[in-house]
């Protein structure tokens, strides 16, 4: 790991990975939603692949998300009580194994039913898993209630910053928004 930051903020590339990853994740589970719902149409068909495409964007930038943290120290905690220091940890943890969890789940299910990923119409992904409609069945739920504890978690997530921003007033919510604090 890097040295200690130097600053009580994160760094640029932490904040823009951080709030692409925001919108591409609130945008896919809107999409995903809203989608599941809709008759068998072409726009249907556009949101699916549409919802792939975000997947596979997630998973890129989580592994390079990932890989900044851990070659880079975010800024210490704040000061707050031990078990609001332990749940943001644990909250952290989570979201970054559901941003790999969910989406290699959704590629698997994609396999699975006989729908391959091409991104963006261009990049033809493999097969995660063979073609199984039994297999499909089997994945499909895993997503959505990995995909709605991703979206829970994402709620806390955004509770416990708000909480410091506009209870606690220590500063937290700043350390990650662009610009000067």
């Amino acid at each position: 790991m890097s040295t200690a930051h130097s600053s009580h903020r994160y760094t640029a590339p932490a904040m823009l990975l951080h709030w692409l990853l925001a919108l591409l994740i609130l945008g896919s589970l809107v999409v995903g939603y809203a989608m599941t719902g809709m008759p068998f149409s072409p726009q249907r068909l556009k949101l699916y692949n549409w919802h792939k495409w975000a997947g596979v964007v997630i998973l890129a930038l989580s592994a390079l998300r990932l890989l900044w943290r851990l070659t880079h120290r975010p800024p210490p905690d704040l000061p707050m009580p031990r078990w609001q220091q332990r749940a943001a940890h644990a909250t952290h943890q989570l979201l970054y194994l559901l941003f790999f969890a969910v989406p290699l789940v959704g590629w698997a299910y994609s396999s699975a039913a006989g729908f391959p990923i091409v991104v963006f119409g261009l990049l033809p992904l493999p097969d995660f898993v063979p073609v199984d409609k039994a297999l499909a069945a089997a994945i499909k739920p895993w997503h959505a209630w990995l995909a709605y504890t991703l979206a829970a978690l994402v709620l806390l997530h955004v509770a416990g910053a708000l909480k410091h921003h506009f209870i606690d007033r220590d500063g937290l919510l700043r350390r990650m928004l662009p610009g000067r604090s």
